[in-house]
């Protein structure tokens, strides 16, 4: 078990928000500046606390937690699509909601928020009156074509069968919807690598570079998609900006959003 999971269970969850909380407070007194810039909290920082197992650097918003991949996110939402300021309602399915998404979908008016996981209760540290249902992402007990946008991401490359996960996400689109779903991607890898033989955790961080993993996906990723039946649009967005920009936003390269139409 990893030592987050021990933590988890050793403490209450009210402990752990007393703890998060007094940890928050200490570094926004620590990371106090103006130099880079959180998207979707506004707030601003002299730099991004670091992140991960291998510490990326200008990596992760003291406030709302928010890391890189979420950040770019939330500004393809804003410049490329309604998702923000539709002014007719938006009925929005995300799998494994991230805390800074869910922190601002619960907020706004124009959306009608569904959040779902396999194991909702790991979520129970969200302050929130909205209910994050349980639902297998091979198996998602909505019907066909009820929701306008589709969020899932960092989820499919822990799905055994990724083909009928896409499947469904593809079922329960709305004709004229559109989806965003990101994997971890070795751009220099042409076909994804995956063996069903290799089952301990040891063995799949070896292949796969996380333990939870069965797969890595290569740049046959968008292909996968596609032949669940969305037109994929494999969208170079992080390249409109500068170098000041990134490092303004914690942005890294190279880092394509898979933009799924029904």
């Amino acid at each position: 078990m990893k030592a987050k999971s021990i933590i988890k269970n050793l403490f209450p969850d009210f402990v752990l928000r007393i703890y998060l909380n007094y940890r928050r407070k200490k570094e926004l007194k620590e990371y106090s500046g103006s130099n880079v810039e959180c998207p979707i909290c506004k707030s601003k920082f002299k730099v991004f606390a670091d992140f991960g197992k291998e510490k990326r650097k200008n990596a992760r918003c003291i406030n709302c937690g928010s890391l890189e991949r979420t950040r770019l996110l939330w500004k393809y939402f804003a410049d490329n699509t309604e998702l923000l300021n539709s002014n007719s309602k938006i009925k929005l399915l995300h799998f494994a909601p991230e805390k800074p998404f869910f922190n601002e979908f619960t907020k706004l008016k124009n959306i009608e928020y569904t959040p779902c996981d396999l194991f909702p209760n790991k979520y129970n540290h969200y302050k929130s009156n909205t209910k994050i249902t349980k639902a297998d992402i091979t198996d998602i007990p909505f019907d066909d074509n009820t929701f306008d946008v589709v969020l899932c991401n960092h989820v499919l490359e822990h799905i055994s069968d990724d083909r009928l996960a896409m499947a469904e996400l593809f079922r329960v689109m709305q004709n004229g919807g559109w989806g965003i779903f990101q994997v971890p991607i070795d751009y220099k890898r042409e076909i994804t690598y995956e063996d069903p033989s290799i089952i301990s955790e040891a063995e799949r961080e070896k292949a796969f570079g996380q333990f939870d993993h069965v797969r890595l996906y290569g740049l046959d990723y968008k292909n996968r998609l596609e032949e669940s039946g969305f037109k994929v649009i494999a969208d170079n967005f992080i390249e409109h900006y500068s170098d000041e920009e990134l490092y303004k936003f914690g942005f890294v390269k190279p880092e394509l959003i898979y933009f799924c139409e029904k």
